[in-house]
This record gives structure tokens, sequence and C-alpha cells, in this order.
């Protein structure tokens, strides 16, 4: 399983295109494929799955009934602009215009580790995101989802 860790800042050039940081690319197995599939995120950024995190999500999907319409509706939000991507021979990137304009992409852009996916975000929209979490809000997050995570209602610490 891909374990990403870190956060790096990159640029979007002219043509809608940044370079993979080396950072990232040093955490990818060795035996892994340079292809990606890019996404919209849960908020406002897109989402950057290695294939090896891709397809099990995908077969899982595939797999939800197609009677439920929950499931179609989810399907069409989901699907709805992923796209395969992989890196050129100078290790760049091509987002998708409709997928920028999701995010709000502009120049200046921060990849995050999202664990088996990176996040990529606007920076700015990245700084006012995380701008708003309190360190006292933050700790009430973190106590709620470790709890549940736990599954025996104390914290996992």
């Amino acid at each position: 399983m891909i374990k990403f860790i870190g956060e790096y800042e990159s640029t979007i050039d002219a043509k809608g295109r940044f370079l993979f940081p080396a950072g990232f690319k040093k955490q990818m197995p060795e035996n892994e494929s340079q292809q990606f599939v890019i996404n919209r995120g849960f908020e406002r950024c897109l989402t950057l799955y290695p294939m090896q995190s891709w397809d099990p999500l995908f077969t899982e999907i595939s797999q939800l009934n197609d009677f439920d319409p929950k499931v179609r509706e989810f399907r069409r939000q989901f699907m709805n602009g992923a796209t395969m991507v992989e890196p050129d021979s100078a290790g760049r990137i091509l987002i998708p215009k409709n997928l920028m304009g999701h995010a709000s992409l502009d120049k200046d852009i921060v990849l995050v580790s999202g664990i088996n996916k990176i996040e990529i975000w606007d920076k700015h929209i990245r700084d006012q995101f995380f701008d708003s979490f309190s360190p006292e809000g933050f700790s009430q997050l973190a106590n709620e989802v470790m709890r549940k995570a736990s599954g025996n209602g104390q914290s996992p610490a």
C-alpha cells in the first residue's frame, strides 16, 4: 500500500502542468506505474490517485447496486472529471482545464498527503481552509475521529 507523507509547493505553468514533487516520487514503490487518476476532491481541491490506490476504489464503486438512485448519483458526482494522467518526460503532470476550474487552481499550488493519494490545492484556498481551524477545534475533531477509529470510546494514545 502506498503511504504518502508530506506537503510540497509547486507552480502551474501556462499549459496547466505542474512538476510532480521529488519527495512524493521517492515514496512511490519502485514497481509502481507512473499513471495516476486525477479527480475532483470533496472540498475545493483535486485528488491524485496512484493506480495502486485507484484500482481497488474503482472496483468497489463498480460493485455498488446500480438500482439504487443514491449509488447512481454518487457515481456521477465522484466519477465526473476523473482522468488518467501520467508525468511527461520532464516529470510534469497536465491538469485538465475543467478540473482546474473546480479547484480554482491558478498558479501556486500545494500538494498534500492524503495517505494513499495526494490532494492538490490552490495555495491561497488551502491557507484559508487551514487558517479556519483553531488548535482547540482541531483537538476536538481529533478526539472525535480517533475515538471512533479506536472502536472502544477511548483515545488511542
